[in-house]
Protein backbone atom coordinates (compact mmCIF):
# COMPACT_ATOMS: atom_id res chain seq x y z
CA UNK A 1 0.00 0.00 0.00
CA UNK A 2 1.64 3.61 -1.19
CA UNK A 3 1.31 6.18 1.87
CA UNK A 4 -0.27 9.11 0.70
CA UNK A 5 2.53 11.93 0.88
CA UNK A 6 0.54 14.53 -0.76
CA UNK A 7 -3.20 15.71 -0.84
CA UNK A 8 -5.07 17.97 -3.19
CA UNK A 9 -8.67 19.48 -3.07
CA UNK A 10 -10.60 20.23 -6.78
CA UNK A 11 -13.76 21.09 -6.39
CA UNK A 12 -16.77 19.72 -8.03
CA UNK A 13 -17.96 20.72 -11.68
CA UNK A 14 -21.50 22.45 -10.50
CA UNK A 15 -23.17 20.10 -13.30
CA UNK A 16 -21.50 17.23 -12.65
CA UNK A 17 -23.85 14.46 -10.49
CA UNK A 18 -21.31 13.26 -7.59
CA UNK A 19 -21.79 9.28 -6.84
CA UNK A 20 -21.63 9.45 -3.08
CA UNK A 21 -23.25 10.01 -0.51
CA UNK A 22 -26.57 9.23 -0.94
CA UNK A 23 -27.66 10.82 2.19
CA UNK A 24 -25.97 10.94 5.75
CA UNK A 25 -27.88 10.98 9.12
CA UNK A 26 -27.01 11.63 12.71
CA UNK A 27 -28.37 9.91 15.78
CA UNK A 28 -30.81 12.32 18.04
CA UNK A 29 -32.14 11.46 21.43
CA UNK A 30 -34.59 14.26 21.19
CA UNK A 31 -36.02 14.81 17.61
CA UNK A 32 -38.13 17.49 18.71
CA UNK A 33 -35.08 19.35 20.02
CA UNK A 34 -33.03 18.31 16.82
CA UNK A 35 -35.79 19.56 14.46
CA UNK A 36 -35.59 22.98 15.54
CA UNK A 37 -31.61 22.63 15.27
CA UNK A 38 -31.65 21.56 11.82
CA UNK A 39 -34.48 23.56 10.65
CA UNK A 40 -32.84 26.61 11.27
CA UNK A 41 -29.13 25.52 10.03
CA UNK A 42 -30.54 23.87 7.10
CA UNK A 43 -32.32 26.80 5.84
CA UNK A 44 -29.28 28.88 5.26
CA UNK A 45 -28.89 26.63 2.19
CA UNK A 46 -32.55 26.63 1.05
CA UNK A 47 -32.95 23.30 2.36
CA UNK A 48 -36.32 22.16 4.02
CA UNK A 49 -37.93 18.43 5.32
CA UNK A 50 -38.66 16.29 2.62
CA UNK A 51 -40.49 13.15 5.02
CA UNK A 52 -41.23 13.45 8.45
CA UNK A 53 -41.78 9.61 10.20
CA UNK A 54 -43.10 10.68 13.45
CA UNK A 55 -41.57 10.07 16.39
CA UNK A 56 -38.71 8.57 14.47
CA UNK A 57 -36.76 10.36 11.89
CA UNK A 58 -37.02 13.23 9.67
CA UNK A 59 -35.31 13.82 6.55
CA UNK A 60 -34.52 17.37 4.49
CA UNK A 61 -33.07 17.64 1.28
CA UNK A 62 -33.71 19.99 -1.99
CA UNK A 63 -36.12 17.56 -4.00
CA UNK A 64 -34.77 14.29 -2.81
CA UNK A 65 -33.35 12.57 0.77
CA UNK A 66 -29.70 14.48 1.58
CA UNK A 67 -29.90 14.66 5.13
CA UNK A 68 -31.73 13.42 8.28
CA UNK A 69 -31.81 12.91 12.19
CA UNK A 70 -32.95 10.04 13.53
CA UNK A 71 -33.87 7.53 16.77
CA UNK A 72 -31.93 4.87 16.75
CA UNK A 73 -33.59 1.68 15.16
CA UNK A 74 -31.88 -0.57 18.61
CA UNK A 75 -33.98 2.02 20.41
CA UNK A 76 -31.07 2.20 22.51
CA UNK A 77 -29.36 5.85 23.25
CA UNK A 78 -28.45 7.98 20.11
CA UNK A 79 -23.91 8.66 20.64
CA UNK A 80 -21.49 10.52 19.27
CA UNK A 81 -19.38 8.62 16.87
CA UNK A 82 -15.43 9.19 17.38
CA UNK A 83 -13.46 10.57 14.14
CA UNK A 84 -17.10 10.81 12.65
CA UNK A 85 -17.75 14.40 10.68
CA UNK A 86 -20.38 15.26 7.91
CA UNK A 87 -19.34 17.78 5.08
CA UNK A 88 -21.77 20.27 3.64
CA UNK A 89 -20.54 22.28 1.23
CA UNK A 90 -21.44 26.22 0.61
CA UNK A 91 -22.03 27.53 -2.55
CA UNK A 92 -19.72 30.77 -1.01
CA UNK A 93 -17.62 31.66 1.69
CA UNK A 94 -20.59 33.68 2.98
CA UNK A 95 -22.25 30.92 3.06
CA UNK A 96 -19.93 28.92 5.40
CA UNK A 97 -19.94 32.14 7.42
CA UNK A 98 -23.66 32.29 7.77
CA UNK A 99 -23.90 28.76 8.59
CA UNK A 100 -21.53 28.65 11.20
CA UNK A 101 -23.27 31.61 12.74
CA UNK A 102 -26.41 29.92 12.98
CA UNK A 103 -25.46 26.43 14.43
CA UNK A 104 -23.88 28.74 17.40
CA UNK A 105 -26.99 30.68 17.85
CA UNK A 106 -29.34 27.47 17.29
CA UNK A 107 -27.45 25.97 20.29
CA UNK A 108 -24.58 24.22 18.32
CA UNK A 109 -20.73 24.63 19.86
CA UNK A 110 -18.04 26.02 18.47
CA UNK A 111 -14.98 23.65 16.44
CA UNK A 112 -13.35 25.71 14.51
CA UNK A 113 -14.19 29.35 13.00
CA UNK A 114 -14.80 29.95 9.43
CA UNK A 115 -11.40 30.99 7.60
CA UNK A 116 -9.11 29.43 4.68
CA UNK A 117 -7.21 26.27 5.81
CA UNK A 118 -4.27 24.73 4.35
CA UNK A 119 -0.90 26.01 4.06
CA UNK A 120 -0.44 29.84 3.67
CA UNK A 121 -4.22 29.74 3.93
CA UNK A 122 -4.43 28.14 0.50
CA UNK A 123 -6.82 25.37 1.07
CA UNK A 124 -10.77 25.48 1.20
CA UNK A 125 -12.61 28.04 3.38
CA UNK A 126 -14.28 25.85 6.48
CA UNK A 127 -15.78 26.39 9.36
CA UNK A 128 -16.10 23.82 12.19
CA UNK A 129 -18.64 22.96 14.91
CA UNK A 130 -20.90 20.75 16.88
CA UNK A 131 -24.72 20.05 16.80
CA UNK A 132 -26.58 20.27 20.41
CA UNK A 133 -25.91 16.49 20.77
CA UNK A 134 -21.93 16.38 19.52
CA UNK A 135 -21.89 15.61 16.10
CA UNK A 136 -19.42 17.08 14.46
CA UNK A 137 -19.95 19.10 11.04
CA UNK A 138 -17.60 20.96 8.83
CA UNK A 139 -19.24 23.69 6.09
CA UNK A 140 -16.59 24.38 3.43
CA UNK A 141 -16.31 26.47 -0.01
CA UNK A 142 -13.31 25.00 -2.27
CA UNK A 143 -12.00 26.88 -5.17
CA UNK A 144 -12.87 30.26 -6.60
CA UNK A 145 -15.82 30.49 -4.45
CA UNK A 146 -18.01 33.80 -4.32
CA UNK A 147 -17.73 35.71 -1.18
Amino acid sequence: MTAITQSSQVAAAPDKVRGLPGHATVGTNDLDAASVFYDKLLAVFGIGRVLVQPNRAIYYGHRTLEFGIIKPFDGRPATVGNGGMIAFEAPSRSKVDEAHATALAAGGSDEGAPGPRGENGTGPYCAYFRDPEGNKFLIFRSGAGAA
